[in-house]
C-alpha cells in the first residue's frame, strides 16, 4: 500500500505535470528550447538526491540498532505530505520557492524509498522477494494510474493558460499519498529488536560506527558491492526516463494533450504488468538474469525514443503514411513501461536476497545511497549536456549508462551473494526478528 501511495507523488509531480509545469511555465524560457528550465530542473533533483546519498546509510544503521524503521517512515512521509501540497503556491516566476520545495519534497520521498525497501527481506523467503516486490511495484503503477489519471481529467494540462486549475496538482498528490498510506502504519510490523545504548553513547555515535563497520564488512559481501555499482548506472538511466521522459514528449515530440493521457496510461500498464511478469520470472530463472535482460530492454528503448522523429519521417516517405512523431512514439512507451517497472522491482529484490536480516536497513540505506547517487549522476549529466546539444542528442547518454550497467552485474554471482548474507546471519546469530 506505501508503494500504491507514493507513486501519486513520483507520477504527478516529477514525471507527468510538474515537471513540465516547472519548465515551461514556472521557469518558462521558450525561445531557448526550454534549457534553463530544464537545467534547474536537474539541480534541484540533484540536490535531493545527493542529500540521501549523504544521508540514507546514516539513517540505515539507526534504524537497525533502534528498531525505528517505521517511525522514520512516517516522519518521511509527512515531510513530504507537507512539502507537496505547499507546491500550490510555487507561480510562475516563483522560481525559487520551486526550487526549495523540490528539494524538501524529493528528498523526503527519497529516503522514504529505502525506509520503505528495508521492510521487504522481512515480507517472505528469499525465493519469494521476487514475486512480492513485483507485485508491490505493480500495485505502485495501479495507484498512479488512480492517482494521474483523476489529475489529467479534471485538472487539465500543464500550461501558463490552465494554470489555475493545474496548480492544484501538489495539494491533490499529497492528500492521495496521506490517505493510501494509511494501512502501512497500521498494519505493518516492526519485526526488528531495539537494543540498548551502552553507557554515555548515542545513536548518533552508533550510528556513524554501524556505517563504517558496513562498510569494512562490505568486503565479506563483494556480489553485493559489485551489484550496488552496477545500479547506479542502470539508475542513473532509468532516473533520467522517468524525470524527462514527459518533458521530452512535450519539447522533442511535441504531442497533444490526449496523446499525452494515453501514452500516460499504456506506461501504467506496461510497467504494471512487466513488474507482475518479470517478478514472476524472476523467482524462476534468478534475480540476476532478470536484472540484466530488463536493461536490455532500456537499450532497445532509450534508441527508439532518440530516433522516433526520423524514424516517423522515414516510414512516412517510404510508405506514404500520414504519421505524426507523437503517434510512433506511443509504441515506444509500451517498451519503455516493460522496462521500468521489471528493472526497478528486479534491483530492489537482488538486494534483498543479498542482505543478511538484522543489517537489512543498513543494506538498503546503500542501496538507497546508490539509487540516489545515480539520480545525482544521471539528471545533472543530462541536464548540462542538453544544455550544450539539446534534449534529443543528450537522451543517448542513458543508452551508455545501461550498457555500463549490464557489463557489471555480468560479475555478480547470485548463489555465491546469498550464501554470504545466510553466512553472516548465522556466525552472528542474528535474524533481525523480533
Amino acid at each position: 500500500m506505501f508503494d500504491f501511495a507514493n507513486q501519486a507523488y513520483t507520477l504527478l509531480i516529477i514525471t507527468v505535470v510538474f515537471g513540465e509545469l516547472f519548465t515551461t511555465v514556472i521557469v518558462g524560457d521558450r525561445g531557448d528550447d526550454y534549457r534553463l528550465g530544464n537545467l534547474l530542473w536537474s539541480i534541484a533533483l540533484a540536490i535531493s538526491y545527493l542529500l540521501v546519498v549523504i544521508s540514507g546509510p546514516f539513517c540505515g544503521a539507526v534504524m537497525d540498532y533502534s528498531a525505528a524503521k517505521k517511525r522514520f517512515l512516517f516522519a518521511s512521509y509527512l515531510v513530504t505530505v507537507v512539502a507537496t501540497c505547499l507546491l500550490y503556491f510555487v507561480a510562475p516566476g516563483y522560481i525559487l520557492l520551486g526550487m526549495v520545495l523540490l528539494v524538501v519534497s524529493n528528498y523526503a520521498y527519497s529516503i522514504g524509498e529505502s525506509f520503505i525497501a528495508s521492510f521487504l527481506p522481512g515480507l517472505g523467503p528469499p525465493e519469494d522477494l521476487g514475486r512480492i516486490s513485483g507485485f508491490g511495484w505493480a500495485l505502485g503503477y495501479v495507484g498512479g494510474l488512480f492517482a494521474a489519471g483523476f489529475t489529467l481529467l479534471f485538472l487539465g494540462e500543464a500550461s501558463a493558460d490552465n494554470f489555475e486549475r493545474i496548480r492544484w496538482v501538489g495539494p491533490f498528490a499529497a492528500v492521495f499519498f496521506l490517505l493510501a498510506a494509511i494501512p502501512t502504519f497500521i498494519w505493518v510490523k516492526e519485526r526488528s529488536l531495539r537494543r540498548e545504548l551502552p553507557p554515555g553513547r548515542g545513536f548518533v555515535q552508533i550510528g556513524l560506527e554501524r556505517v563504517f563497520t558496513t562498510l569494512h564488512e562490505l568486503r565479506q559481501f563483494r556480489d553485493l558491492a559489485l551489484f550496488l555499482v552496477s545500479v547506479v548506472f542502470a539508475m542513473a538511466g532509468i532516473y533520467i526516463i522517468i524525470t524527462f521522459a514527459f518533458i521530452y514528449g512535450a519539447q522533442v515530440i511535441g504531442w497533444d494533450e490526449n496523446i499525452r493521457n494515453i501514452m500516460f496510461i499504456i506506461v501504467q500498464i506496461t510497467a504494471a504488468a512487466g513488474a507482475l511478469g518479470f517478478g514472476v520470472l524472476q523467482d524462476r530463472i534468478g534475480a540476476k538474469l532478470t536484472y540484466m535482460g530488463t536493461l536490455s530492454l532500456w537499450v532497445a528503448a532509450v534508441l527508439a525514443i532518440w530516433a522516433t522523429p526520423e524514424v516517423t519521417q522515414f516510414l512516412n516517405a517510404r510508405f506514404n503514411l500520414g504519421w505524426e512523431a507523437q503517434h510512433l512514439f506511443l509504441f515506444v512507451g509500451i517498451l519503455a513501461g516493460l522496462s521500468l517497472g521489471s528493472s526497478q522491482s528486479a534491483s530492489r529484490a537482488l538486494v534483498g536476497i543479498f542482505s543478511p536480516q538484522a543489517k537489512a536497513a543498513e543494506f538498503f540505506g546503500f542501496w538507497g545511497l546508490a539509487v540516489k547517487l545515480a539520480g545525482v549522476i544521471g539528471i545533472l549529466g543530462l541536464g548540462l549536456l542538453q544544455n550544450v546539444v539539446g534534449l534529443q542528442a543528450s537522451v543517448l547518454f542513458c543508452a551508455l549508462l545501461f550498457i555500463l550497467a549490464i557489463v557489471i552485474c555480468s560479475g555478480v554471482n547470485q548463489r555465491r551473494g546469498r550464501a554470504a548474507a545466510q553466512a553472516w546471519d548465522e556466525r552472528n546469530g542474528d535474524t533481525g526478528k523480533a
